[in-house]
């Protein structure tokens, strides 16, 4: 199910009776359990009705207990597991295909068993006066467990999933118009290439324009720059395009930049940018069918015309002896190879071998 479905159904209080969040993105796990958290309960009812434990302090068996408790005030009340990912019982917890771990003690596996059973039962019959809430961030629970079907039919399952890098941009131009603005498609690639797919930091920064701009502003690259901090002239995104184009007064000035503003532009970021970036060129190059390159890629097909582009100045040999220059360039900033390396001597040296 859609986050955003999960949302609107909670604010219309169309509650489920579990809510089991789980998977590697946990900005979608933060904003559906403060959803709950913010939602169910008034003010005045959380001091009695809403209970947070953390998964590394408690068991299954106190979770089950608190959950089959009545609400001291109204008609309802919230237990909200949150670090579920720390639960002992769903840490060790296999499918009944699955030999028992060697590691575990016959009485620790008797407890489990004894757990999983009970919360099996509840989850079969949920008290229908509890909103539970599991929020488990950078784990999932095995779906061969016998009560994972049972929890998808009573309650909500959400697979939080990492947006792919290479989707990262058409994400930011949807939540910049979920919060009433427009964007730039340059600016959306610009924020992606430079923000990378944390969405936490993605969307605080949007934040930060989202406080200073009026409702309704189409971003641009000057918004970026004076707000955020991000220099639409001078910034990895920039020099990656100007190394297709093959612009070497542009590629240099912009590395002049970077040596002059190391804490904004660190090289052990720069480098693996400009690595993927030749990668992906790489394998644009060798496609025979170019109407699948985005997919093949794992790019945003806006981005492909950048990549034709530069396809005409690059051949199959030069991009992999570049992407062995990389790699060089790598081990120099990391003080792995002989001699002495400093930042803009590592920049110079690369950007000639690429461009020449």
């Amino acid at each position: 199910m859609d986050h955003l479905k999960i949302i609107r159904d909670i604010e219309m209080r169309n509650f489920k009776p579990i809510y089991f969040l789980m998977g590697e993105e946990p900005y979608f796990i933060d904003l559906i359990s403060d959803k709950i958290e913010n939602t169910v309960l008034d003010e005045a009812s959380k001091a009695f009705g809403q209970t947070i434990v953390y998964g590394r302090d408690v068991n299954l068996d106190q979770v089950i207990s608190l959950s089959k408790g009545f609400p001291m005030m109204g008609d309802l009340q919230v237990v909200m597991v949150k670090e579920a990912q720390d639960l002992k019982e769903f840490k060790r917890a296999k499918s009944s295909d699955d030999d028992e771990e060697e590691s575990a003690s016959e009485d620790t596996q008797k407890n489990d068993k004894s757990s999983l059973a009970s919360f099996e039962n509840y989850v079969a019959n949920p008290s229908p006066t509890t909103i539970l809430v599991f929020a488990m961030k950078g784990k999932k629970l095995d779906k061969r467990l016998k009560f994972y079907k049972n929890l998808e039919k009573v309650g909500v399952v959400f697979d939080s999933e990492k947006i792919k890098d290479y989707k990262m941009a058409d994400w930011i131009r949807s939540y910049v118009q979920q919060v009433g603005f427009t964007i730039e498609n340059s600016v959306a690639e610009l924020l992606s290439e430079y923000l990378g797919n944390d969405l936490s930091k993605v969307v605080n920064e949007i934040s930060k324009l989202a406080i200073i701009l009026p409702k309704g502003t189409h971003i641009n690259a000057q918004h970026v720059e004076d707000n955020i901090g991000i220099s639409k002239d001078f910034n990895v995104w920039e020099l990656q395009k100007s190394l297709g184009q093959k612009d070497v007064l542009k590629a240099n000035r912009i590395i002049h930049y970077f040596e002059n503003n190391p804490k904004a532009h660190p090289i052990q970021m720069t480098i693996p940018s400009l690595y993927s970036y030749f990668t992906k060129l790489a394998i644009y190059i060798s496609l025979k069918d170019k109407s699948q390159a985005a997919s093949a890629m794992g790019v945003n097909p806006y981005a492909i015309n950048d990549y034709k582009a530069a396809s005409t100045k690059y051949d199959a040999r030069k991009v992999e002896r570049i992407i062995g220059y990389l790699r060089q360039a790598d081990r120099q900033s990391k003080g792995l190879e002989e001699g002495k390396y400093n930042i803009g001597d590592i920049y110079r040296e690369l950007i000639f071998k690429t461009l020449h």
